[in-house]
């Protein structure tokens, strides 16, 4: 039988992760080669310059532009705080009051440069510090100069369908007990704050709103409402590239939006995990350059003991039997296997021509559907 390559969600126990930590410009390193970082330690800094401010002083002061380097109280390179004396006119006799004047700073910060052509001072706020953190427990392999480093770990590894919310850490506690069971406002206590919880089938925007003011640091459900999604956002959220949002906490949904259940493996690979520390991130890019909210529990000595590291790496192809999601409407989330692939290329409705396969859902209805449509669910 024919083979067709389709990327896919991984839901497994153990898999070797290494992740790429850069800074936005060259920084410096704080670590490395075979140091052991907690999620939360810095790998690298650096410093973003500062916002530049423009004061008009030949205009405030009402002199000529060539000028200007005279009156400056404060000269480039020096320090200066908000309200402070920029610049100062200063009459040569008493009666000669009126030409005075004084130019306040607007912000904290430094005098970078006098322009003697437009008569402009120009003032840089302070810098602004940018870490980048570890995200995952694990060993630091290879250090990249003034650029960051790459850390690696041995971790369950489980990744969604869709989320929202930056990275972040903390304890996997389990919310519900069935994977059919909406994680409802009741469920989530005071003793959360700073967990991560798994609910089931279902999060609304009642139960996330509580779970930010208590300070749970993160959510996983198997499903949830655009409705909820866009009330919670403020906006729609249109093309899904996802991961920079403030909310407060990060959420990956498992399974699609709507009210659906969790599926098993996903949900008893969360309990088993329970009581562990897990790195999580919501970012989510659906079109070219795929990005995929993801969970990563590290894997302790003793549990890694007499087992073989697995790796992470793309399947051959999809079979027949394989388990899968569909990733488009009009069936958005639900899980089935594919029964078989149709070699020949098939007309859709938009008159287009693809490669379809035929999937059986879980409720034992066939269809057809384009292989671009669907992802393997992988070990």
């Amino acid at each position: 039988m024919a083979h067709a390559y389709t990327p896919g969600l991984r839901v497994t126990r153990q898999a070797a992760i290494e992740k790429e930590r850069i800074l936005p410009l060259k920084g410096n390193v704080e670590v490395k080669v075979g140091d052991k970082v907690k999620a939360d330690t810095i790998v690298a800094k650096t410093e973003l310059p500062g916002d530049v401010t423009i004061v008009n002083v030949m205009g405030l002061l009402g002199i000529e532009a060539n000028e200007v380097a005279e009156y400056m109280i404060k000269k480039p390179g020096e320090k200066i705080v908000k309200d402070e004396i920029l610049a100062e006119a200063k009459p040569l006799l008493p009666f000669l009051k009126f030409m005075s004047g004084k130019v306040k700073s607007p912000i904290d910060g430094t005098v970078e440069k006098v322009n003697d052509i437009t008569g402009q001072v120009y003032l840089r706020e302070p810098p602004q510090p940018v870490i980048v953190r570890a995200y995952i427990e694990g060993v630091v392999t290879e250090v990249i100069p003034l650029e960051g480093v790459k850390v690696k770990t041995n971790a369950t590894f489980i990744q969604g369908i869709f989320g929202v919310g930056g990275e972040t850490n903390g304890i996997i506690t389990m919310a519900v007990v069935s994977p059919s069971i909406e994680l409802k406002p009741e469920f989530i206590k005071p003793e959360h704050k700073g967990k991560i919880l798994v609910g089931g089938s279902y999060v609304g925007i009642g139960a996330i709103r509580k779970a930010i003011e208590l300070g749970v640091v993160g959510i996983i459900s198997a499903g949830m409402s655009d409705h909820d999604l866009k009330e919670l956002l403020g906006y729609d959220l249109g093309v899904a590239i996802t991961g920079h949002e403030d909310l407060g906490l990060a959420i990956i949904i498992t399974e699609g939006f709507g009210r659906i259940d969790m599926a098993n493996r996903t949900f008893n690979l969360l309990k088993e995990r329970e009581g562990f520390r897990a790195s999580i991130s919501g970012a989510t890019q659906i079109r070219a350059g795929v990005i995929r909210p993801e969970i990563i529990i590290p894997l302790s000595k003793e549990e890694l003991a007499g087992e073989n590291e697995a790796k992470v790496d793309a399947k051959d192809g999809v079979k027949g039997g394989d388990p899968v999601r569909i990733i488009r409407e009009p069936n958005f989330g639900k899980l089935g296997k594919v029964k078989g692939l149709i070699p020949d290329l098939m007309v859709m409705e938009s008159e287009t021509k693809v490669r379809v396969m035929e999937v059986t859902l879980a409720d034992g209805t066939d269809f057809i559907v384009p292989r671009a449509n669907v992802e393997i669910i992988e070990d």
